[in-house]
């Protein structure tokens, strides 16, 4: 296990309450899901009103990096100091019980309480947008024109550190197999998920000759 995240001071706020058992508070665990999920759903107030946005995040050490738009009203929000919620899941399966009550699902999740900061140093700045691509497709920041000074200008990069948070995971099979329903004749267990790649679609204006990058290929390879 990785070192804890969460402080007792401040643990409170991101315990997991219903099946404390499958909270976690390390940094392995929250890695783990910020790692694996491309997209997080971030919460914040404004005038009394809150909003979530699912926006494409990526983790660099110990902090979470978000980017946008400078018109984004979710950036300069952000980007202002507004307290921010970060909710990142993965579905791992569904799960089957004997009856409709049991029927769950294997995922894991994590919880990030905080405030973003903008980003100013260029070196850290060219750093998060090749994490982003990367991200997304492995290897592909190798692969294209980097970003111009105008893209650059049009960009705000956020970054947050990763200090009160919390993950939480379920695994296994319905919890009902020693119960009273487990003499029924329903079938009862776990429907795997997993996500992949079909196929490439070149762009319709791309130039003839131009052949699959390797980083598209290796997506194609992969099994979920």
């Amino acid at each position: 296990m990785g070192d804890a995240v969460a402080t007792k001071k401040t643990i409170g706020r991101v315990h997991v309450r219903r099946q404390p058992s499958r909270g976690h508070y390390d940094r392995d665990s929250i890695y783990e899901v910020l790692d694996e999920g491309l997209v997080a759903h971030v919460a914040f107030m404004e005038a009394g009103q809150p909003f979530c946005i699912p926006m494409l995040q990526a983790r660099i050490g110990d902090a979470v990096y978000l980017h946008g738009s400078t018109a984004s009203r979710t950036m300069r929000i952000l980007g202002g100091g507004a307290p921010a919620c970060v909710t990142v899941t993965l579905l791992d399966g569904l799960v089957l019980a004997r009856s409709a009550f049991e029927h769950s699902a294997n995922y894991r999740s994590a919880v990030l309480l905080g405030i973003f900061g903008r980003v100013a140093d260029p070196d850290e700045r060219i750093a998060a947008l090749a994490a982003f691509t990367n991200k997304l497709v492995p290897g592909r920041w190798e692969e294209v024109r980097k970003p111009s000074r105008q893209e650059l200008k049009a960009t705000v990069i956020l970054s947050m550190p990763i200090g009160e948070a919390s993950a939480k995971c379920r695994f296994g099979p319905p919890t009902d197999d020693g119960s009273v329903d487990a003499g029924l004749d329903i079938w009862a267990g776990v429907v795997r998920m997993r996500t992949a790649f079909d196929n490439v679609e070149p762009s319709p204006g791309l130039r003839p000759g131009i052949p699959v990058p390797a980083s598209a290929g290796r997506l194609l390879e992969r099994k979920g």
